[in-house]
């Protein structure tokens, strides 16, 4: 499969009053076009700070991070972001946070972009709901709005940062399978942090496993589970033994 992301032995040090602080000492992995791929690691140890370097809200110490083979810019326009929560705003209607980025793009009049905007919803059982207020959707139905807003710019790359912490376990489960299936139905290419083994595990192709800080990669697990959507890989016999696995190697 094709490199879309490279990491080549990629530093960064932040600075504090007292010193400077080495959080990533020369990370080294790829993420390939069309996959799903988990950052999984201990607490602090720079996953979110790998997000932000992708997304270019920070610049590595040293080494370098190519997209398509091109070094990552500033505000990187390939690049699309989901959060932990999903930062819609409750005074505009769900089609005006669908077309808030085309709004600050200055593209809210492209009719191709609106089109392909109206079409998503539609897809995935949110148009009904264009004209109602973020209040009156549920916790899961928001964060495909959240992630429908972000596809909408059309990005290369999408960065999931714990984007189902936020939910009760019941909905967390409900939407990892809503999440995946449109990310595979659009045929993106997703980077997941989370803290949730069982989560990495159901989503993804190829797990990251980064060490404690400063941070560099462990190990890489490429999975192989049946099922078409994270719930059902669950089910493979296979899924406990990687978790035992991944666990061991957190400790």
């Amino acid at each position: 499969m094709e490199k879309l992301l490279e990491f080549n032995n990629v530093k960064y040090f932040y600075q504090t009053k007292e010193s400077e602080i080495c959080a990533l000492e020369n990370v080294n992995f790829d993420v390939e076009d069309n996959s799903f791929t988990t950052l999984v690691g201990p607490s602090g140890c720079g996953k979110t700070t790998i997000l932000s370097l992708i997304a270019g809200l920070l610049a590595p110490s040293s080494g370098e991070i190519l997209l398509q083979g091109k070094p990552i810019q500033k505000q990187d326009n390939r690049i699309g972001y989901m959060f932990q929560r999903d930062h819609l705003f409750e005074w505009r209607t769900i089609w005006q946070n669908i077309i808030l980025g085309l709004e600050v793009k200055k593209q809210k009049k492209n009719a191709q972009k609106l089109a392909f905007a109206e079409d998503l919803l539609k897809k995935y059982d949110l148009y009904n709901f264009k004209n109602k207020k973020p209040r009156e959707l549920s916790g899961g139905m928001r964060q495909r709005v959240a992630l429908i807003r972000t596809l909408v710019l059309e990005p290369t790359l999408l960065l999931l940062d714990e984007p189902f912490s936020a939910l009760d376990y019941q909905t967390r489960m409900k939407v990892c399978d809503d999440v995946y299936d449109i990310i595979k139905n659009e045929k993106k290419t997703a980077l997941l942090v989370t803290h949730d083994i069982s989560e990495a595990i159901s989503m993804s192709d190829k797990i990251i496993i980064l060490s404690k800080r400063p941070s560099s990669v462990k190990d890489v697990l490429t999975l192989s589970l049946s099922g078409d959507s994270p719930l059902k890989k669950r089910e493979d016999k296979s899924f406990g033994s990687y978790f035992e696995l991944i666990w061991r190697k957190l400790v």
